[in-house]
């Protein structure tokens, strides 16, 4: 038994040490643009279509970093923040 509340106590403790380094890690997203997903949409089109640019990778790898995505697929209804410069 008190193995298991020392384990406990471990994770929970390790938990809570990745969720203040994570958040250390953010940059202030206060001030920053936001739009809202659509049914149907893509953060490749999303990226294009505020860009313009030829290679929109390099966008959307920023806005995945900013919004802590792990991947490039979302969902309609998310919120995503814009870096700054970002809309043309």
């Amino acid at each position: 038994m008190t193995v298991l509340a020392l384990f406990t106590l471990g994770v929970l403790w390790i938990g809570g040490r990745i969720d203040m380094a994570s958040a250390g890690g953010r940059p202030d997203l206060e001030g920053l643009p936001r739009i809202t997903v659509h049914a149907g949409d893509t953060l490749w089109e999303i990226a294009d279509a505020l860009t313009g640019e030829a290679d929109t990778g390099p966008t959307v790898r920023r806005v995945m970093d900013l919004n802590g995505l792990s991947g490039s697929e979302v969902r309609p209804g998310t919120r995503l923040y814009l870096p700054e410069g970002l809309l043309r």
